[in-house]
C-alpha cells in the first residue's frame, strides 16, 4: 500500500507520482482506471494521488486550445524594458491582455518577456502601437515573430 504525506508537509514526488504525471502528460484525459491498470495499483490510489498533486500545486490538468483554434495564427515573443517602479503594474496589465499567453519577469536585456498571439500583422501592429505604446512605464521593446514552431510540448522528465 502507498501512503501520502500528512497534510501540511511538503509533498515529495515518488515513483508512482512521477509515472502518473508522465501518463497525464501524454494524455490528460486518461481515465483513473486506466492509469491504475498501467501502474498496477487501485483506482482509489490514483484518484487520491491526482487530488493531492493538484491540491499541492504540483500539477494542473487543463485543456489547452491552440492559438489556431481561436483564429490566432501569428505568434511573437516581445522583450519589454520598463521603469522598475512600474514593473509589477505593467506585468499585471500585460497578464490581462487577451493576446498574451505568457508573461515572465526576467533578468538580462529585458525586464519582461511576453509571448502573444495575433490574427494578422494589423492586429500585431495595433497591439504594440496602441496598447503597449500607451502603457505608462514601458521604455522600449523588441519583437520577434515566430515563423515556425518546431516543438511545442508540456512534457519534460520529472526527476
Amino acid at each position: 500500500m502507498t501512503t501520502l504525506p500528512p497534510a501540511g508537509r511538503e509533498h515529495v514526488l515518488d515513483e508512482i507520482d512521477r509515472r502518473v504525471i508522465k501518463i497525464l502528460q501524454a494524455d490528460g484525459r486518461t481515465p483513473n482506471t486506466e492509469i491504475a491498470r498501467q501502474l498496477r495499483v487501485s483506482e482509489t490510489t490514483i484518484r487520491k494521488r491526482i487530488g493531492q498533486l493538484v491540491s499541492n500545486d504540483l500539477i494542473t490538468v487543463v485543456a489547452v486550445p491552440t492559438p489556431k483554434a481561436v483564429g490566432m495564427t501569428m505568434s511573437a515573443i516581445i522583450g519589454i524594458s520598463v521603469t522598475l517602479p512600474r514593473l509589477r503594474a505593467i506585468s499585471e496589465e500585460l497578464k490581462r491582455q487577451r493576446e498574451v499567453r505568457y508573461v515572465g519577469v526576467s533578468t538580462g536585456r529585458y525586464d519582461i518577456i511576453v509571448e502573444a498571439f495575433f490574427v494578422d500583422q494589423q492586429h500585431f501592429l495595433e497591439f504594440i502601437s496602441s496598447r503597449l505604446g500607451r502603457m505608462e512605464g514601458i521604455t522600449g521593446l523588441e519583437t520577434s515573430m515566430i515563423l515556425e514552431v518546431v516543438k511545442f510540448s508540456y512534457e519534460w522528465e520529472i526527476a
